[in-house]
């Protein structure tokens, strides 16, 4: 008798074991701040953002794709000539956020250093060393709907690092000497 029980217990163990474990498989969570993306094995990636929360999918056929869509900061240096042919090494700091169905997972180091070179490079042409100082609102226009064009919200851009060639420095120190 004892053994009856013993053998019906274990086989509603077994059971429950197998269900909860694909009840959790089944189950997925998107913390605060982040969206997925579903990848279906047979269908490639749905079009369907989801949200925050617990969601279900089905076991061994999707799987959650998580993306931050967090706002983060961004340094990206880069060294580029002006319009009066000086050497600029510019530092930008750059506060973005991403929409998750529109890229991949990798899109700070693919998209956001591409364009914010493009740009930069494309400004310094327009300007000379000295102009970039007080133009520096229309650089950061410029990048902010170049990155609205690849699904990037730049919630801040701002110049924290700019040094000018050796020949401008030296020119500059010497102008203001001779005042």
């Amino acid at each position: 008798m004892a053994a009856k029980v013993f053998e019906s217990i274990s086989k509603f163990g077994l059971a429950l074991a197998v269900a909860g474990g694909v009840v959790n498989s089944a189950l997925y969570n998107v913390d605060a701040g982040h969206r997925a993306v579903i990848f279906d094995r047979f269908h490639g990636v749905q079009d369907i953002v989801v949200g925050e929360g617990t969601h279900c999918l089905i076991p061994w056929v999707q799987k959650p794709i998580i993306f931050d869509c967090r706002s983060r900061p961004r340094k990206v240096p880069v060294i580029t000539g002006s319009k009066g042919l000086q050497n600029v090494n510019i530092t930008l700091r750059i506060l973005f956020s991403a929409i998750a169905s529109h890229i991949g997972e990798d899109y700070d180091e693919r998209v956001l250093l591409s364009i914010t070179t493009s740009i930069l490079k494309s400004a310094m042409t327009r300007f000379d060393a000295g102009e970039l100082i007080t133009q520096r609102e229309l650089v950061s226009n410029d990048l902010t709907e170049r990155a609205a064009t690849f699904g990037l919200i730049l919630d801040d851009v701002s110049l924290t690092h700019l040094t000018f060639g050796k020949e401008f420095t030296e020119a500059m120190e010497a102008k203001q000497k001779s005042l």
